[in-house]
């Protein structure tokens, strides 16, 4: 099924916003989840004045296709700004605590309608975004794509340098990867602060033994609406994998702290545990260490990564150090 790109003018406080990255098949909460990025106002403030469905104001669940709209119509929309909304705002990864994750089974693998909405959103990001290459890939390595707030640093500690937030054995880890994987972060937040926070990690040293390849911000996220969870932006390897025909779901995984972000492919994510209060846990904290074994063990006897189960992953490591 082939999903028709729809492009909307919002009208808001003497502005004019543009919002692009809209299907016919997106809903109208997801129309508001992309005004919010835009305008900053929350879409329980927004009001919507002159998007009608069949002669009533819309509700959150009507398709944009649903509407007929014209290229670029022009959305009337009033709404307010609160004191909160900068904080918010500037650190989207916040907005859900660490723990309110997709934690229960059943949760997991959410049926999605209409998956080629999603699939035009991933040829979207495929065509248009540019990752930033650092060096480039390496013939016949795997790929390691590692998110950075709590799963290898903790941005919400008080500390006096880089160093007391960084996640125990983060170096020792990333030189162990590198030698079968070509390593990638992903963060969900602006290239900008990705950066700072390598720069202040260490990781881009030259004088380390291993490199990054490349970086993805949330630019290169997609928005998904999810039935249990209303609207939420996840990370689809495909972008990648449209990008580098190297890598695909038989030898990519990808380490988040947030299960949610894997969605739309659940397979190749591994949830690490997360790492706050790094003051509290920088000196018991191995996580890393075992995972560094486990990325090792899968390089050396897996070829195609598709046949594991993730969650499974410290029997995994355990059954092979017996045999």
């Amino acid at each position: 099924m082939e999903s028709k790109e729809l492009s909307l003018i919002i009208k808001w406080s003497g502005k004019e916003f543009l919002v692009e990255d809209l299907t016919e098949h997106d809903t109208v909460a997801v129309l508001r989840h992309e005004i919010c990025k835009k305008t900053q106002v929350r879409p329980e403030r927004q009001k919507l004045l002159n998007l009608k469905y069949k002669g009533k104001p819309v509700t959150d669940d009507v398709r944009l296709g649903a509407l007929e709209l014209k290229p670029n119509f022009k959305v009337m929309m009033v709404g307010s700004l609160e004191a909160d909304i900068k904080e918010v705002s500037s650190r989207p990864t916040d907005i859900v605590s660490v723990v309110n994750d997709l934690d229960i089974e059943e949760e997991d693998n959410v049926p999605f309608e209409n998956k080629d909405v999603y699939l035009a959103k991933i040829n979207k990001r495929i065509k248009d975004y540019t990752i930033k290459e650092l060096n480039p890939p390496r013939e016949g390595k795997r790929l390691l794509v590692l998110d950075i707030d709590y799963t290898i640093f903790d941005h919400r500690s008080a500390a006096e340098n880089g160093t007391e937030l960084m996640r125990p054995y983060l170096h020792e880890f990333l030189s162990s990867a590198y030698q079968d994987y070509d390593i990638a972060i992903w963060s969900a937040t602006s290239m900008r602060w990705i950066v700072e926070k390598m720069k202040l990690l260490g990781v881009m040293d030259e004088s380390r033994d291993y490199k990054l390849v490349f970086m993805l911000d949330d630019a290169a996220m997609i928005t998904v609406l999810c039935p249990l969870r209303g609207v939420i932006e996840v990370k689809p390897l495909g972008v990648i994998w449209g990008k580098y025909s190297q890598y695909s779901s038989k030898n990519t995984i990808m380490f988040d702290d947030l299960r949610r972000n894997f969605l739309m492919n659940p397979k190749a994510g591994l949830r690490i545990r997360p790492f706050s209060e790094a003051h509290l846990n920088r000196h018991k904290d191995k996580e890393l260490l075992k995972l560094a074994k486990y990325l090792k063990a899968i390089a050396e006897h897996c070829d195609d990564f598709d046949t594991l189960n993730h969650r499974r992953w410290e029997d995994y490591v355990s059954k092979k150090r017996s045999q």
